[in-house]
C-alpha cells in the first residue's frame, strides 16, 4: 500500500468526520462520503480526490452561506443542506463509476468524464445554493412566469451565472491537478459540467415529481409535510430530486466520453 494512498484514506475519514461533525453530512451521509471517496482514490487517485474535496467545501459553504435567507426555499425541498447517503450518491456516485472505469480501462477519456461529472454536480450546486438569493423571483424556463424560489425549473440571472462559475472552477481545478489535462479538455469538462445542470434544471421543471402538502398548500419535493404525508400533483413519482442529479451527472460524464471518441 502506497503512502499516497494511505494518506488519502486519512483525508477521507477526516473529511466525512468533518462533514458529519459541521452537520454538513448526516451519519449516513458521511459513510456514503467514505465509500464515494475510496472509490475515487482508487480509480483517480489523491488528485481526483482533492476535485471531490473541492466540490464538497465549496457547496457546503454556499449551502450555510445566508442560510437564513433560504430558509422558505429549503422547506420546498425534499432535502436539506445536511446531506444524507441519497444526496451523496447522487452527486458522488457517478464520478466514482467513472473513475473505477479509467481505472480498469486505462483509457483517460474516462477521466475526463470523471471530472465532468463532478462539474455537473457542483455547477447545479451552486445554481441551486446561489440562485435563491436573487433579489427578483426567478422564471420558469418554459414559459417565463415568475415562479417562487426554490421551484424546479425556474432559473436567474444570478442562478445561471453561479452554475457557469461552479463548473469553470471543477474545470480549472482539473487543468491543475488531473495529469494529460489539456485546455481543450479543461472547455469541454466545463461545458459538459453546465450542460448537465442545465439538463438537470429541464428534467426538473417537466417530469420532476411534485407534491402538495394537504395542510398548508406548500408545493414541496417532500413526501411529508406538517406532519402528514404529500399528495403527488405531476411529473412521475419515481423522479425525485436526487435521481435526477443522478441522471445530470451521468448526461455530462459521457459527454466527454463520447467527443473524444
Amino acid at each position: 500500500m502506497g503512502i499516497e494512498f494511505i494518506f488519502s484514506f486519512i483525508g477521507i475519514v477526516g473529511g466525512a468526520a468533518a462533514g458529519w461533525k459541521l452537520k454538513f453530512l448526516t451519519a449516513s451521509g458521511a459513510r456514503m462520503a467514505f465509500l464515494v471517496g475510496s472509490l475515487i482514490v482508487l480509480g483517480s487517485g489523491i488528485q481526483g480526490l482533492m476535485l471531490l474535496f473541492l466540490f464538497f467545501i465549496t457547496s457546503s459553504l454556499f449551502s450555510a452561506f445566508r442560510k437564513e435567507e433560504k430558509a422558505g426555499v429549503e422547506e420546498k425541498l425534499a432535502k436539506s443542506s445536511t446531506r444524507d447517503w441519497e444526496q451523496v450518491a447522487a452527486n458522488g456516485g457517478v464520478p466514482a463509476i467513472f473513475a473505477i472505469l479509467a481505472l480498469w480501462t486505462g483509457d483517460d477519456v474516462w477521466t475526463m468524464g470523471f471530472a465532468a461529472a463532478i462539474a455537473s454536480a457542483n455547477s447545479d450546486t451552486w445554481a441551486s445554493e446561489i440562485g435563491p438569493l436573487w433579489k427578483e423571483a426567478p422564471r420558469h424556463f418554459l414559459t417565463f412566469r415568475k415562479v417562487e424560489r426554490g421551484t424546479s425549473g425556474g432559473v436567474s440571472i444570478l442562478g445561471t451565472g453561479a452554475s457557469a462559475g461552479g463548473a469553470l472552477l471543477i474545470a480549472g481545478a482539473s487543468l491543475l491537478l488531473l495529469p494529460g489535462t489539456s485546455l481543450g479538455g479543461a472547455g469541454v469538462i466545463a461545458a459538459a459540467g453546465f450542460l448537465g445542470s442545465v439538463f438537470d434544471t429541464v428534467i426538473g421543471g417537466t417530469i420532476q415529481s411534485r407534491s402538495v402538502c394537504p395542510e398548508c398548500g406548500l408545493e414541496t419535493e417532500s413526501h411529508a409535510h406538517c406532519g402528514m404525508a404529500t399528495v403527488h400533483t405531476g411529473g412521475i413519482p419515481w423522479m425525485t430530486n436526487e435521481l435526477v442529479n443522478f441522471l445530470s451527472c451521468l448526461l455530462a460524464g459521457i459527454l466527454p466520453v463520447l467527443f473524444f471518441w
